[in-house]
Parts: C-alpha cells; structure tokens; sequence
C-alpha cells in the first residue's frame, strides 16, 4: 500500500509514449515547445555566416550578385526582354521568392540525415526541426525582400515604369504558400532520404531545373511562350505565387494575377503539409534503424 501511495503521489511533467494514430500531429505539443523553435531558429541564423568575413552582409551579396547575374546573361546577352517592367526589378523579385523556397525545401529534405545524432538522444516533437528551418530562412527572405523595396521604391519615385496595386495585400498569403510547399515537399523526401540517400543529390540538380520551369528568369505572358507551354508551367504551384507578386508590386507589365492559379496554389500547399506531416511522423518512429 504504501508504494501505491508513493507512486500515486509522483507528478511527472513529462510523460512520453507512442503515438496512437497516424493521425495524431502532436500541434500541442509543438506549440509547447515554442521556446525550442525559436532557440533553433536564433542558432541557424547565427551559425549560418558566424565564421565568415563578411558575416550577414552576404545576406544582401546574395540576391545582387544572382540579380546581375540573370541581368547581363538573360537580359542583355539571351535577349529576353522583361517588357516596361525594369529588368533588375524583374530578376531581384524572382531570385528573392525562389531562394526562400529552395532553401526551405534543400534544408528540410536533409532534416533526419542532418540531426540523427540529436534525435537519438534528446527528445522533443521531431517536426520542431523543419519548422525551425522554415521559420529561420524567413528571417533570411525579411532581409532580401527589404533589398528588394530599395530598388523598387526608387523607381516608383523616379520613374513611371511600376504601378503597384492593392495586390501587394496578398503578400502573407504568398510567402504562407512558399513556405508551406518547401515544408511539405521537404519532409516527403526527408523521409525517403532516410533509406535512399541518393535523394539527396538528385534534389539538388531537380531543384535547379524547376527553377526554369517556373518564371523566374522569363515573363511567363512573353509571346514566344506558346499558350499549351503557359498552361503547363502554371501547373507549377510556384508559377501563380512569383507571377502575383509581380504583377502586386510591378503591375500588369511585371506579372500574370488569376485567381484561380493562387487558389490551385493554395489548396495544393495545404494538401502537401498535411502529407508531408503524416510521412515525416510516420517515418520519425523507426527512421534511427535505418539512417
């Protein structure tokens, strides 16, 4: 009896068992461990460039090297001209929304293989990882896209050849889109990378190619894109996102807006969170036999 009582009397504060569906998030249970998030968040940023000369500069270096770069290849050399929209304006907003999502989607694939040693050790809601990635690399979009309102808001003031609308409101919802696609994409092939390692170097170069099938070196309204091809790359979900900011902060000679696009985009994000969630939770419980 009286171990009975000792044992009743014990408070445990944490109590870990196995999951009891599929189903089961654990949303409370990351949202409980907030404080870890953002611990993880503060550690990327800071590791990222810590020992580097010029530190978080390159956060800026970054998109202008990219920028100038597509500028005198695509723009001057190619020939592919971006209409009254100004190239650099073009190039800058495109670079900027794909790095958020290449980086999301390059970090978060890597997500088991990278942290196996601390997932073997120390337990928290294994999804903190990735969210933390998605979350850190937001930081890293804040700063571009600031870059970005520099150039922009110069030639607002000093030229006519940007006319921004109420679009730009749209903003959140975009930014919510690329995130949630490089998460959900993310954690699909985390997942696989667990038992197929050569994942991991074929995303690199599919990463790459995606990159030109999705308008960011090239006006997708360019006549010399045939109306079959358009509709095939607006199947990209990333299309319809780097198409609306464009036309959000450029206007209607920068971008394509459909409502229909953003909301096929939107619908397809929400769909590959929730399979890339289950795919990753489901992995999470056997993936230390097989990394």
């Amino acid at each position: 009896m009286k171990q009975t009582s000792a044992h009743n009397a014990e408070h445990w504060t944490e109590i870990i068992g196995p999951k009891g569906s599929l189903f089961d998030l654990q949303i409370k249970e990351v949202w409980r461990y907030r404080d870890l998030l953002m611990l993880l968040v503060r550690r990327d940023f800071v590791s990222t460039y810590k020992q580097t000369i010029l530190g978080p500069i390159w956060f800026f270096l970054q998109p202008l090297l990219t920028t100038f770069t597509f500028v005198f290849v695509f723009n001057n050399i190619a020939g592919i001209k971006t209409g009254t929209v100004p190239a650099i304006l073009f190039y800058m907003s495109g670079t900027t929304l794909w790095n958020y999502f290449s980086d999301c989607l390059n970090k978060t694939s890597t997500v088991f293989r990278d942290n196996a040693a601390v997932f073997g050790k120390v337990y928290f809601p294994r999804l903190i990882m990735p969210l933390s990635i998605v979350v850190s690399n937001l930081i890293k979009l804040g700063i571009q896209f600031l870059l970005f309102l520099i150039f922009w808001f110069y030639h607002l003031v000093a030229t006519n050849d940007i006319q921004p609308n109420g679009a730009i409101l749209l903003l959140p919802l975009l930014i919510f889109i690329m995130g949630g696609l490089g998460l959900g994409f993310g954690m699909i092939i985390s997942a696989m990378t667990t038992k197929y390692r050569d994942l991991v170097f074929l995303l690199t170069f599919a990463v790459q190619l995606l990159m030109y099938a999705t308008p960011v070196i090239y006006p997708i309204s360019s006549p010399s894109i045939k109306p079959a091809i358009r509709d095939i790359l607006m199947l990209n979900p990333m299309s319809p996102v780097i198409e609306t900011f464009r036309y959000a902060f450029l206007g209607e000679g920068g971008g394509v807006f459909s409502w229909g696009g953003l909301i096929y985009a939107t619908v397809f994000t929400v769909l590959f969170i929730l399979l890339g969630t289950l795919v990753f939770n489901k992995v999470e419980k056997s993936f230390m036999d097989t990394v």
